[in-house]
């Protein structure tokens, strides 16, 4: 190990999101996903006008609201309370997952248990019995966005990488994943498998391999 990847410190989930903003184009139409994601919404810059959309049957969300301005009857797909900037919308089911199906986002941010090199996504369960699965509308978001960006952190808690040659838990979607934000580094899935798109400051490419047990391409 070099002696830069001792200071690795890992970026936060807020940094990662602060990251994920960062990258989305004006005018975009965002799905943000459940659980993670969700981080992303409050760090989209006040100079772009991007248009985030929820499957429960919103689009036009803003930020969180503040303690003595929630509205229970206004919640994302999460069960979390958000605000609806001017010229949001409010629709039903239908409308909104023919709106995901019907090729209509441009993005999808998404959580993941195992992202593969060929962009296969595994995020709705995993090998564990007592745990329940919950695919939710991930498997038409992952087939509907023009692209997918996935936000995980890159090891499990017990240090195995989420990053894989191939997934062994049940997918959601077959090379759908256009990037991967991790607290060690940013990649994008090309042809040729993972390319290194950012590291995280004090990391090094070697190191990043190592960790993630698979190959990784310079940029």
């Amino acid at each position: 190990m070099s002696s830069a990847a001792t200071d690795f410190k890992p970026w936060t989930r807020i940094e990662m999101a602060q990251r994920i903003a960062a990258d989305i184009p004006e005018g975009a139409v965002v799905n943000i996903g459940i659980g993670m994601p969700e981080l992303v919404a409050d760090c989209l810059p006040e100079d772009k006008e991007i248009l985030l959309q929820s499957e429960n049957g919103l689009i036009g969300m803003g930020p969180k609201p503040g303690p003595n301005a929630i509205d229970w009857d206004l919640i994302n797909a999460g069960k979390q309370p958000v605000t609806l900037l001017p010229g949001g919308a409010i629709f039903d089911h239908v409308t909104s997952f023919t709106m995901m199906r019907g090729g209509h986002l441009d993005i999808a941010i998404l959580g993941a248990f195992q992202v593969a090199e060929n962009g296969d996504l595994a995020n709705w369960a995993t090998n564990d019995p007592n745990a329940i699965p919950a695919v939710g509308g991930a498997m038409d978001l992952a087939v509907g966005a023009r692209q997918v960006f996935v936000m995980m952190e890159m090891l499990t808690k017990t240090g195995v990488s989420k990053l894989v040659q191939r997934c062994s838990y049940p997918l959601t979607g077959l090379g759908c994943v256009s990037r991967v934000y991790t607290d060690h580094a940013v990649l994008d899935v090309t042809e040729a498998g993972f390319s290194l798109r950012q590291l995280a400051p004090g990391l090094d490419l070697d190191t990043l391999r190592q960790r993630a047990g698979i190959a990784i391409q310079a940029p």
